[in-house]
C-alpha cells in the first residue's frame, strides 16, 4: 500500500461517504420493499442511477479494473455502510462484493468479460450458491459435506442438489455453484435465471437488507459448459478460500459503518431526551452504553485494519478473518444491542435504522460461519501450534 494509494482510497471514501448521507439515507423510509422487507430491484436501480452520476459507483474497483487493497477497501466500505442501503447503492454489498473479488482473481478474460463486466457496472447482481439443506446431510459452515454433485458428459458439466439460504438468488443474474466431482470441489458460473435451477421458496428472515432475499433452490439437471468452471475440477475449496476471507471482511466492514450510524442516532437521541431533571447522556447509566460503544467501535476498526493488512501481505489470512469476524461481529452486536437500550421505546420502532441495524447484526454473527465456528477451528489452530512446538 502506497501513500498515494491510501490518498486515493480516503478521496474515495469521502466521496461516498457524502453521496449515503446527502442521496442515500432519505431513501430509508421509502416504501418499495418486497414482502420481506428488503428493498426492491427498482428501487435498488435508482440508487445506482445516482451513484453513478455521483462517481461513486463499485468504488472500491477502479477505472482500470484494478482492485483496492483491502486496507483501502475497509476505508470505503466502512463508508457505504453508514446506511443498510449504501451498500447496494454504491455496488459494495455482498454477495457481489466477494464475487466480484473472486471472478477478478480466477476468472478467465472470457469468464471476466461475461459474468464480471455486467456487475461492475451495476447491471447485474448475483449469488453464490454454496449452503445446503442440513436434513440431506448438506454442507453448511462445514463445506467438506457438499451433496451437490457434477460430472462430466461431453463438452458440458451436469449439476444436480440442493441449496439453501442462498442471499440475493431472486433476482440475480450471474450464479457461482459449488458442487463435487469425483476429483473434488468445483466451481462453477452460470447464467440467471435458468430452467434447471428452481426457487422452491425465500424464507422469511431476521434481516432485511439484501433484495432476493435468502433463497432455498433446487438444481435438475443444469448443464454448464466446460470453459464456465472457474479454474479447474478438484480445485473448488481453494478457491473458496481466497473469496471467504476477504469477504468475511467486507463484512465487518459494512456492518461497522451501520454501527457507527447507529450510534450516532443513539447519541443524537440520548443527548435531547430529558428525563428525571436532565439529559440522559448525564445519566450515568446511559453515559457509560455510549461510552463503551465507542470503545469497541474503536476496537473493531482496529481489527478490521489489522486483518486487511495481513491479506494486503500476500496471506490467506484465514486464522487472522476467523479472529476478526468474531471480534467484530460480537463488538458489534454489544453496540447494536445498547443503541436500542438507550432509545427505549423509540429503540425498537422502526422510525430509525436502528432497529433495523440491530437484527442486521444478529444475522451477521451467523454470515460467513458463526462465532462458535471460528472459536472452534481457532482453538485446532491452537493445538496443532502446541504439538508442533512439543515436537
Amino acid at each position: 500500500m502506497t501513500g498515494a494509494g491510501i490518498e486515493k482510497a480516503i478521496e474515495i471514501a469521502g466521496r461516498v461517504e457524502a453521496f449515503v448521507r446527502a442521496e442515500i439515507i432519505p431513501y430509508e423510509s421509502d416504501e418499495r420493499r418486497d414482502h420481506h422487507g428488503a428493498p426492491t430491484d427498482e428501487l435498488v436501480a435508482e440508487m445506482r442511477a445516482k451513484a453513478k452520476a455521483a462517481g461513486v459507483l463499485t468504488p472500491h474497483i477502479l477505472a482500470n479494473g484494478v482492485h483496492l487493497s483491502q486496507r483501502e477497501t475497509a476505508l470505503v466500505l466502512i463508508k457505504s455502510g453508514l446506511s443498510p442501503l449504501g451498500p447496494l447503492a454504491v455496488n459494495t454489498m455482498a454477495p457481489d462484493e466477494g464475487n466480484m473479488y473472486l471472478i477478478g482473481r480466477v476468472g478467465t478474460a472470457e469468464q471476466q468479460a461475461h459474468f464480471l463486466s455486467p456487475m461492475v457496472v451495476g447491471s447485474a447482481r448475483s449469488a453464490f450458491l454454496m449452503t445446503e439443506p442440513w436434513e440431506l446431510g448438506g454442507a453448511g459452515s462445514d463445506p467438506s459435506m457438499m451433496q451437490t454433485t457434477c460430472y462430466l458428459d461431453g463438452n458440458h458439466w451436469v449439476i444436480n442438489g440442493r441449496k439453501r439460504f442462498i442471499t440475493g438468488a431472486q433476482g440475480a443474474k450471474v450464479g457461482i455453484v459449488m458442487a463435487k466431482s469425483e476429483d473434488g470441489a468445483c466451481m462453477f458460473l452460470i447464467d440467471l435465471p435458468d430452467p434447471a435451477v428452481r426457487i422452491h421458496r425465500v424464507p422469511n428472515t431476521i434481516d432485511s437488507s439484501m433484495p432476493g432475499g435468502h433463497a432455498e433452490i433446487a438444481i435438475e439437471d443444469l448443464r454448464v459448459p466446460a470453459d464456465r468452471m472457474l479454474g479447474q475440477s478438484g480445485e473448488g475449496f481453494k478457491y473458496a478460500q481466497v473469496r471467504l476471507s476477504p469477504a468475511r471482511l467486507s463484512h465487518c466492514m459494512r456492518w461497522l459503518g451501520s454501527c457507527i450510524r447507529a450510534h450516532e442516532i443513539a447519541t443524537d437521541y440520548a443527548c435531547r431526551r430529558q428525563a428525571f431533571g436532565k439529559t440522559l447522556i448525564d445519566h450515568e447509566g446511559v453515559g457509560f452504553m455510549l461510552a463503551e460503544n465507542r470503545i469497541d467501535l474503536q476496537q473493531a476498526e482496529l481489527m478490521i485494519l489489522w486483518c486487511a493488512d495481513v491479506l494486503d501481505g500476500g496471506s490467506l489470512g484465514t486464522v487472522e478473518s476467523s479472529m476478526a469476524k468474531v471480534a467484530v461481529s460480537e463488538a458489534l452486536m454489544r453496540t447494536a444491542d445498547r443503541c436500542v437500550q438507550v432509545m427505549g421505546g423509540s429503540g425498537v420502532t422502526g422510525d430509525t435504522i436502528v432497529e433495523q441495524v440491530f437484527r442486521e447484526i444478529r444475522a451477521f454473527r451467523i454470515y460467513d460461519g458463526p462465532t462458535e465456528v471460528h472459536k472452534w477451528s481457532l482453538a485446532k489452530k491452537i493445538k496443532r501450534d502446541w504439538d508442533k512446538a512439543q515436537s
